[in-house]
């Protein structure tokens, strides 16, 4: 299925039916899921993600038949029910593969995370917003004192990772080695990549790429008086 908005880029849905025994009704059932998905608040891309899933339940009926809201619900549990936490790059193909095939958007975002304060916290809120799941990667060790300078990091990347996978707007947390995530980005082909305010779209790493392949490059704005150096200086001077 796909949805193409008079203004944004289209949404292409891979169909998720498992078993196919009858096709009647298919196309009603996506109609009347829209509509009622629509009448309810939701907006069209989570309309067509709904209709879509509803179709595929339905072609596995015999007959005209229907879907309930109970079957909607049991199969968006089943289908948000991949392992989140901390991975490794050799399980991202087989991640973003069953992302995918689900026509659910990868949400990608970096960075040290030295210090995790509510900055960060607002941050990575609005940016799972922006697609059925966040991904984000995190430097190591060295690559954090490449980046920030001596006596950084102040965390290891182990507990940095640990702090994040216990975010509620986390799904899985994966490190990276170089000094910026192009390469992973390359790797996870997101949907939408974010960055924080302090960045200018033509400076992100990975945003050419991301737009070449059909993605979104998204901007967040830094709350103010919120980064992990004003509160390692705070702490070293006592003010």
């Amino acid at each position: 299925m796909t949805l193409i908005p008079a203004v944004e880029d289209a949404t292409h849905l891979a169909a998720e039916a498992l078993e196919v025994f009858d096709v009647t009704g298919a196309g009603d059932t996506v109609i009347a899921t829209m509509a009622a998905a629509l009448a309810s608040g939701h907006d069209f891309k989570q309309a067509t993600r709904l209709a879509n899933r509803a179709a595929g339940l339905v072609v596995a009926k015999l007959g005209a038949a229907s879907v309930t809201v109970e079957e909607l619900n049991d199969s968006q549990n089943a289908r948000v029910n991949l392992k989140s936490g901390i991975i490794s790059e050799p399980d991202l193909p087989d991640l973003t593969k069953q992302i995918k095939a689900r026509g659910e958007t990868i949400v990608f975002t970096n960075g040290c995370f030295d210090i995790i304060h509510a900055g960060h916290v607002d941050y990575l809120r609005q940016a799972r917003t922006y697609g059925d799941h966040l991904i984000v990667a995190v430097n190591d060790d060295a690559s954090v004192q490449r980046l920030k300078g001596k006596g950084r990091p102040v965390n290891s990347l182990s507990h940095r990772m640990t702090v994040l996978s216990a975010l509620e707007p986390v799904d899985w947390i994966i490190p990276f080695t170089e000094d910026t995530p192009e390469r992973l980005i390359s790797v996870i082909k997101p949907d939408v990549l974010v960055k924080g305010g302090d960045y200018k779209e033509d400076e992100i790493a990975g945003a050419n790429f991301v737009r070449k392949h059909g993605g979104e490059v998204k901007i967040i704005p830094f709350i103010n008086d919120c980064s992990s150096s004003r509160i390692i200086d705070k702490a070293r001077t006592g003010d």
